[in-house]
């Protein structure tokens, strides 16, 4: 038998989700924190702002947002070593801002989450950064238990998205729902919504506060566009079936 809700504005039952939220852009706003933080990391490996290299590079990061970022620098820098010391500096540079009291939540998503939560959904935050930023991510926002489980790309094998392996992982480590067709991705990025489509997630979000637009998430596979993750939990209780696309 699958568990059910029951909506209190509707009267009707709304089975149990596992809903994987993107962090930076879908819950958390980025702010251009990324950019700088590469900046940074680039100019230690010695790629000076103003030249072509830099903006062939930083383009590239904007293209990719969304993925490992560990996978972005390999490929940016060729060998293995390299993109390790630009991952490090990267994460260095983003704690460092993010210290600086430059994360916040983006509006409504913290009651999302809560709301979410309340109904009976499992909730899990998902991240291409490394643990050791996504918990400085959650210790600034005071996040830390907001969510059923987090999960980054080493806790799923070290493959971030675009794969679907941590979608995967959320399935497999929560056991909330029995079927994968169960499960609820939302992300702001192409590639939250090719990692979802993978996975064989029932429901594809993308939400409109980040890295790309309508066009470029429908185009990889959203099932829905939101305005922001706000208007996550009441599509999830809506009794229209959560396949149409919106």
């Amino acid at each position: 038998m699958t568990d059910s809700t029951t909506d209190s504005t509707t009267g009707t039952d709304t089975p149990d989700k596992l809903v994987v939220l993107d962090m930076a852009g879908t819950t958390v706003a980025d702010d251009g924190l990324v950019e700088r933080a590469f900046e940074q990391a680039a100019a230690r490996l010695g790629v000076e702002p103003g030249t072509p290299a830099h903006a062939q590079k930083l383009q590239y990061v904007r293209d990719t947002m969304g993925e490992s970022k560990i996978s972005v620098f390999r490929h940016l820098f060729g060998t293995e070593e390299r993109a390790r010391l630009a991952n490090s500096a990267f994460e260095e540079a983003y704690a460092e801002l993010v210290d600086g009291g430059l994360v916040a939540p983006l509006p409504g998503a913290r009651a999302a989450i809560e709301e979410l939560r309340a109904a009976g959904h499992t909730v899990v935050l998902t991240t291409g950064f490394a643990r050791v930023t996504q918990d400085a991510i959650l210790d600034a926002l005071g996040w830390q238990g907001l969510a059923d489980l987090t999960l980054c790309p080493a806790d799923a094998g070290g493959r971030g998205r675009p794969y679907p392996d941590m979608v995967l992982t959320a399935f497999l480590r929560t056991g909330a729902v029995a079927d994968v067709r169960d499960t609820v991705v939302a992300g702001d990025t192409a590639y939250d919504m090719l990692s979802g489509r993978r996975a064989g997630a029932g429901t594809v979000a993308g939400v409109l506060t980040g890295a790309h637009d309508r066009a470029t998430l429908a185009g990889h596979g959203a099932t829905h566009v939101l305005g922001s993750v706000a208007e996550l939990p009441a599509l999830l209780a809506s009794p229209t079936p959560l396949a149409e696309p919106s």
